[in-house]
């Protein structure tokens, strides 16, 4: 088997549609800027090769029309990421991820699994790895549980490792943090991939003997060993957790906990001082504050007695973003994995967004302010994933259509005197018309979409942008005179069908 198949087998996905990304130059903050588009093609070996070759980046889309995968990934897009740090955490929590480096330094965190499994419980996986691992809130790939195919639908790609393999930045590491090589990793692949009953005996760090009842956050930390970093962070939020707890005695508790928990200890005074805090005012979990959201399951949280409580802001989890470039264009969005379809009008009002999500997903997200949904928008826009469409699915599209129709229709002209009738004349491989015509032709077939300066464009355009308009000599009224006409090649002659023939009903 050659290494291209090898490799496209390892990323088996999508049978319908696979990713390209071309990459520009890497910005002050170390991301690389990239164009990416989904093509509705299969991945193939020759794509492979050329991904290999570094002719051109290549990405896999997990998620297939049934809603299942082989693979999932967890993209971490940190530009100054500590690699070594991060293998080091992958070893002590036995987690079965592939830790390669992304195009701008980041991480993918590729999981490989022995059959094709549910994207939903895929995801329920990489969620609960991501949050071990201290990046909760990274992009989970499949991004979403199902996908929308019967709306033209494909899901979102990942970029594949190796590409340009012989001088590649794009490797996987082993796990002392040293790259691979492509064959090196094809074959950690085989040796490497899970079933879903191996992933539901993963333990995720050592016992989980604290804050079982109570923040999500501080029970996954604990579990991983002493807290040796952020130590008051870490202890304002377990004064919370007591003071919720053991009202009466909430600070004995405490005291302890800071004993048992954190190395070395806060020393006395700090531990007063976070106690005046909570006893000045009714502080709550610091929840965006680091490392607490970094190990954040706010839906589980919510279900525990001391955990945030139902009352919490429901903020919804955004993701990424596919523009589907039909006209009018449509959006499929991520929102708490699921997937939503947006029009235009949707996407920039907040509130009719928030409609969509109660109609298509069972979800009412609050309100964000009207700045911080323009920032959360333009950044969507600017990170999205385009998605071509047929070209009958544009404007331009039916406008070809449509003028091809007039030029080869019933109503063309028999010479060219019947120009000035609003009829196509065709003669020397050029269809000529007014303009007038061709408008009313356009108005009777209720197609409004295109002003009259738009349609002058449209026919440019079939010109290959060249001059597309002249005079004309015809015979009117038994005199000579010109007239002014518009031109395109002319099409290929199709006879059409009657729109009342009825040759194939026998009565």
């Amino acid at each position: 088997m050659t290494i291209e198949k090898r490799l496209l087998e390892v990323f088996r996905g999508s049978s319908v549609a696979h990713g390209r990304t071309t990459v520009g130059r890497t910005g002050r903050n170390g991301k690389a800027e990239a164009k990416s588009k989904v093509v509705r093609e299969p991945l193939t070996e020759e794509a492979v090769r050329l991904h290999i070759e570094g002719a051109q980046g290549i990405g896999s889309i997990p998620i297939n029309s049934d809603n299942m995968c082989r693979f999932g990934a967890l993209d971490i897009d940190t530009y100054d990421l500590n690699h070594k740090a991060l293998s080091d955490k992958l070893k002590k929590l036995k987690l079965p991820l592939f830790h390669c480096r992304s195009k701008s330094g980041g991480a993918h965190l590729f999981l490989f699994l022995k059959d094709w499994e549910p994207a939903a419980l895929v995801r329920e996986y990489l969620m609960e790895m991501s949050i071990a691992l201290g990046f909760s809130g990274c992009e989970i790939f499949p991004k979403q549980d199902k996908i929308l195919a019967e709306r033209g639908d494909v899901g979102n790609f990942i970029n594949m490792p190796y590409f340009n393999s012989d001088e590649t930045m794009r490797y996987c590491f082993n796990k002392k943090a040293e790259a691979l090589e492509l064959e090196e990793f094809l074959k950690a692949v085989d040796k490497g991939r899970v079933s879903a009953s191996e992933l539901n005996e993963m333990t995720l760090g050592g016992k989980r003997e604290h804050f079982t009842d109570g923040p999500y956050c501080l029970e996954v930390m604990t579990s991983q060993g002493a807290i040796t970093e952020y130590r008051n962070i870490f202890m304002f939020a377990v004064g919370v957790y007591c003071r919720m707890k053991w009202p009466d005695d909430w600070k004995n508790h405490h005291e302890e906990l800071n004993r048992m928990l954190c190395k070395p200890a806060l020393q006395a005074t700090e531990i007063i001082n976070i106690q005046k805090s909570l006893e000045k005012k009714e502080y709550y979990y610091q929840c965006d504050v680091c490392p607490l959201k970094d190990h954040c399951d706010k839906d589980l949280c919510k279900t525990r007695p001391f955990g945030v409580g139902t009352e919490a802001p429901d903020a919804a989890h955004i993701g990424g973003l596919t523009i589907l470039l039909s006209e009018p264009r449509l959006y499929f969005m991520d929102v708490d994995g699921r997937r939503l379809q947006l029009t235009t009008e949707q996407l920039q009002n907040q509130m009719l967004w928030q409609r969509a999500c109660m109609e298509q997903i069972d979800l009412m997200p609050p309100i964000m302010k009207p700045q911080k949904w323009q920032s959360t928008i333009n950044h969507l826009m600017n990170n999205s994933t385009k998605l071509a469409v047929p070209e009958e699915l544009t404007l331009s599209g039916q406008f070809r259509d449509h003028i091809k129709n007039f030029c080869t229709s019933r109503i063309r002209a028999m010479s060219p005197d019947e120009l000035e009738m609003g009829k196509p004349w065709t003669e020397d491989g050029v269809t000529k018309f007014k303009i007038e015509g061709l408008m009313d032709y356009l108005k009777n077939r209720d197609w409004r979409h295109w002003s009259k300066a738009q349609v002058q464009e449209g026919i440019k355009d079939l010109n290959g942008g060249g001059e597309c308009h002249g005079h004309q000599n015809i015979n009117k009224q038994g005199k000579r005179t010109t007239i002014r006409v518009w031109y395109v090649p002319a099409f290929d002659y199709e006879e059409p069908k009657k729109e009342n023939d009825n040759d194939d009903i026998p009565f």
